[in-house]
């Protein structure tokens, strides 16, 4: 995991976080200030807290790192719920967040049992 940028998982999150960042861009002003920044800043720690989990030497530092991810995907999660009730997102706005999800999961249960 020393080079986070040929992760799968790193790629998915990043690919959400401009997805994100791109439709929060066309909301309105308050949209934007309100939700749209909790959105962009959740989506935004997912890829970071995997980079950061790389640059760790203990797997514990590690695995915390990427648990860290994965409680931040799942407040994006959140977000975009609330987004697509508010009709700012439509419904396929959190098709990755499963897969990506999956893809945490792994990379924490190898950091478990190294």
């Amino acid at each position: 995991m020393n080079d986070f940028k040929g992760l799968r998982v790193y790629a998915l999150a990043r690919a959400l976080a401009a997805q994100i960042y791109a439709q929060v861009g066309e909301w309105r002003y308050l949209d934007q200030r309100t939700l749209g920044t909790q959105l962009i800043r959740s989506g935004d720690s997912v890829g970071a807290n995997i980079a950061e989990a790389s640059g760790r030497w203990h797997h514990a530092d590690q695995r915390r790192l990427l648990l860290i991810a994965r409680g931040s995907l799942k407040e994006t999660e959140h977000w975009i719920l609330v987004a697509q009730e508010r009709g700012l997102m439509d419904s396929r706005a959190h098709e990755s967040i499963a897969e990506i999800a999956r893809m945490l999961n792994g990379l924490i249960r190898r950091k478990t049992h190294p």
